[in-house]
């Protein structure tokens, strides 16, 4: 009997849930300690990001073969821009980024593995690895935006971007449901390549936080 989308997911996130707590830079946020520079710093690497993802977003929807995840990739490409031009207002309050290395090695491999999926990735277990971390992402963006707000006194145009990341959106989940049913159903989904798909995604992620983290420990 074919597995379910859903209870593949659930086992995947179950595997990830015990490292979600190791992003180091959200709680220095919500309790007011990270320095204020960290947020010109989060705007510049998620500026570079959101173009790099935006394009291979529409290079995953270009490949993929199969119509649910063609239109998976295809509907999380327009976010990416959105979020891109979302990110301007936070640039100009926090004025320019004067890290030494930038762009910073750390915040930029999570991008460099996107695109490198939108090569290389098979369409339903690349499906499965980004939206098995989305959970994970919008509680970050939840939690940075309400440090932003609280401590730091962002207003809600400055906050947009982590606001808009941090919204539930149904329709992602089921089309990112809907792509992966697909390749369970066809038999082309490699759970093993989804659970390694997703555990690096996660992975990537953390050293994203992580690296900035370092960088302005508070």
């Amino acid at each position: 009997m074919t597995r379910s989308a859903r209870e593949l997911l659930g086992k995947i996130q179950a595997g990830l849930a015990p490292r979600d707590g190791d992003n180091r830079l959200v709680p220095l946020i919500t309790a007011g300690r990270a320095p204020r520079a960290v947020f010109a710093a989060l705007a510049a690497e998620e500026k570079l990001i959101t173009l790099s993802d935006w394009r291979s977003f529409h290079e995953l929807a270009a490949r993929a073969g199969e119509p649910n995840a063609r239109a998976f990739f295809g509907g999380l490409a327009p976010g990416e821009q959105q979020a891109n031009g979302m990110l301007d207002a936070l640039l100009a309050a926090t004025g320019p980024d004067h890290g030494e290395e930038l762009p910073r090695a750390g915040c930029q491999v999570y991008p460099a593995y996107v695109a490198w999926l939108a090569l290389n990735g098979e369409p339903a277990a690349t499906a499965a690895g980004i939206f098995a971390n989305f959970a994970a992402f919008g509680r970050y963006c939840r939690d940075v935006a309400a440090g932003m707000r609280e401590h730091y006194g962002f207003t809600d145009e400055q906050c947009a971007f982590f606001d808009f990341f941090a919204a539930d959106v149904p329709e992602i989940e089921e089309q990112a449901l809907a792509a992966i049913q697909a390749g369970l159903d066809a038999h082309r989904l490699d759970e093993g390549e989804a659970h390694r798909c997703a555990r690096l995604f996660q992975s990537y992620e953390l050293l994203f936080w992580n690296t900035l983290a370092d960088e302005f420990p508070g």
